[in-house]
Order: structure tokens, then C-alpha cells, then sequence
């Protein structure tokens, strides 16, 4: 037992303090940032190159549900008009500011009060892994492990959509695998929270076009929460629950 209890002191506490305050190394790329400066006449060098039709040129915006945060539209750009930047707020509730413009610099989170009264200490969340790379799924992962500690702020993965007070879908979601989602939607208990975490479940991602899919039955939902990134970092995807819970 002294051992034990030596080497956790020699380990010390490996939790990120705060989550809400981290800055990410230069690598990351994050929230994408708009100049107000004009294109070069005629140039649609940025919306041929995406893979993912995120960009639209009139007027100029990307689409967070769409992008994959590759840089080719940065580096393709001449007159640098777009930037990636190493901030983590990728995330809304409402798909319609996921649109990031020269004026509109970063997607707003407006908490449900409903939800935040009876979820705000206790968030319980099943995954649905619909058809994706399982990069997503390593993510989300990442949220529960030693250094970002999900569990702390009481939001935990459980097993069944019994236990679970929402659900967060990944993945394009195939045909294969919508049937399931959407029984396992039905079998959480209301009242629920939906999550959209990343671009292929927000859009489809780079599969958008393909006719494996099958997300119609999205329609017929009320999505709560759309996390962008591809995949998302464990810090997007917390700092995303803890504004929407009014925790942050």
C-alpha cells in the first residue's frame, strides 16, 4: 500500500485544471477566421479545392457543419482572406450560426433553461457510432480520460440508452446504420438532448455526396447541440456541454 500511495504522489494531479482556459499549440486548427478584405476578381480557387462544399463565395462564409479544418483553402487563397486559428469554439445550437463569416467570427450557444435545470450537475450521454472512420469515437474517448476528466463535471458515458439522458451521434450515418440511431434515440427517456458531434455527422463530411447514406430521419429531430471539428478535441466537445449546461 506505501507504494501505491507514493507513486500517486509522485504523479501528482494530471487533470487540466481548467478546461475553459487552455491554449492549444500552433499544430491545431481550430475556429477558421474571415478578413474583411475583397477576393481577387474572379478568383473561386478556395470553393473548387474544398472537399466538402463548405465554402460559399456570396457572400464569402464557411460552413462549420461542413468543414474538416484541412488548411487547402488557407494555403490556396492569394490574398490570405482565410485563417485557421487555434481556437476551440466550433460549436452551436443552432445550425444557422455555424456559419462563420467577416462578420460573424465564432458560433453562439444558447443553453435550453429546461434542460440546464435538471441536467445541469448529472449529464448522462449514450454514443452512436453511425458509419464513421472512428476517429470521432477516439475522441470522445479522450473526454473521459486522466487529463480532461469529463467525469468531474458529472457528464459520463453509460452503456444503454436506458440510462442515458441524451444521445451523441458520430459518423455520416449510413443506411445501414439509421435504424438503429433512431431506436436508440426513441429508447432514451425524455426529455433528451441530441448531440451532432463533428462534420460528418452535422453534413455527412466528405461522404455528403454519397448514396450509402441515410439522414433524412435528422429532420424529424430537434438536434440540440452541433459540435464542429473533424474529428472534434476533447476540449471542444466539454467546453461545448459546459456552456450548454451553463457550467462555463
Amino acid at each position: 500500500m506505501i507504494y501505491l500511495i507514493r507513486a500517486r504522489i509522485n504523479q501528482g494531479y494530471q487533470s487540466i485544471p481548467d478546461v475553459t482556459k487552455v491554449a492549444l499549440p500552433a499544430p491545431f486548427r481550430g475556429l477558421p477566421e474571415i478578413m474583411d478584405i475583397p477576393c481577387s476578381d474572379g478568383c473561386s480557387a478556395c470553393l473548387k479545392i474544398c472537399p466538402t462544399a463548405a465554402i460559399n463565395l456570396k457572400p464569402f462564409s464557411i460552413d462549420l457543419k461542413r468543414c474538416i479544418l484541412c488548411p487547402d483553402c488557407e494555403i490556396i487563397c492569394p490574398v490570405n482572406k482565410i485563417k485557421f486559428t487555434q481556437d476551440i469554439n466550433l460549436s452551436s445550437t443552432d445550425e444557422r450560426l455555424m456559419l462563420i463569416s467577416s462578420s460573424t467570427k465564432t458560433p453562439i450557444i444558447i443553453p435550453d433553461k429546461k434542460i440546464t435545470s435538471i441536467f445541469k450537475r448529472s449529464l448522462k450521454l449514450r454514443s452512436i457510432s453511425a458509419a464513421g472512420c472512428n476517429a470521432c469515437e477516439l475522441e470522445l474517448n479522450a473526454c473521459s480520460n486522466v487529463n480532461f476528466d469529463m467525469g468531474r463535471f458529472g457528464i459520463e458515458f453509460v452503456a444503454s440508452p436506458r440510462h442515458a439522458d441524451g444521445v451523441v451521434i458520430t459518423g455520416p450515418i449510413s443506411a445501414n446504420m439509421a435504424y438503429a440511431a433512431m431506436e436508440t434515440i426513441k429508447a432514451t427517456p425524455d426529455p433528451k438532448i441530441i448531440i451532432l458531434s463533428g462534420t460528418c455527422a452535422m453534413s455527412g463530411g466528405p461522404f455528403y455526396q454519397s448514396k450509402a447514406l441515410s439522414r433524412d430521419f435528422l429532420k424529424s429531430l430537434k438536434i440540440d447541440l452541433y459540435i464542429g471539428g473533424c474529428p472534434p478535441h476533447p476540449l471542444t466537445f466539454i467546453n461545448a456541454l459546459l456552456k450548454y449546461l451553463e457550467r462555463s
